[in-house]
């Protein structure tokens, strides 16, 4: 339990750290994503969620 515990903490602190040094950054990467096909931000996410499973 508490390496969940810390894994959530990780991301949080990596997370909180790209929105408070590059906001502007991050609306670029959104504004990309939307003029992504709907198939290509699929693929895009099955390959984050195989390569967090195998990182597991």
């Amino acid at each position: 339990m508490s390496w969940a515990i810390l894994a959530i903490g990780l991301v949080l602190i990596v997370e909180g750290l790209v929105y408070a040094l590059a906001p502007s950054a991050i609306e670029d990467m959104l504004q990309t994503l939307r003029e992504l096909p709907l198939e290509t931000r699929r693929l895009i996410g099955l390959a984050a969620l195989a390569t967090g499973v195998s990182l597991v």
